[in-house]
């Protein structure tokens, strides 16, 4: 139960950081799609890249331990992506 909380609090301060920079706007979304505005891209890499340096340290201290990832699924994948896509639709994105 503890692992949820965190992961919502997480979340949540990613989603904070994303509001307050702006990057929900239309003009900063499009404008990805158009390559005149990499804002966007630039602040998605640089969690990558946070992310990734976390995790490992983590695997390296021994906090948490790597498994193998599981085959993809398909199915869940289109599935997602569509409910994304109608969700960013509707909202006006």
């Amino acid at each position: 139960m503890s692992s949820y909380l965190l992961a919502l609090i997480f979340g949540f301060g990613f989603g904070w950081a994303l509001d307050k920079s702006g990057l929900g706007q239309y003009g900063k979304i499009a404008n990805v799609f158009r390559f005149k505005d990499m804002t966007v891209i630039k602040f998605m890499m640089t969690a990558l890249c946070v992310a990734m340096v976390g995790v490992y340290g983590l695997q390296s201290l021994g906090v948490m331990e790597l498994t193998k990832v599981n085959e993809t699924y398909i199915v869940g994948n289109i599935l997602g992506g569509m409910v994304f896509g109608v969700g960013m639709a509707l909202a006006g994105f």
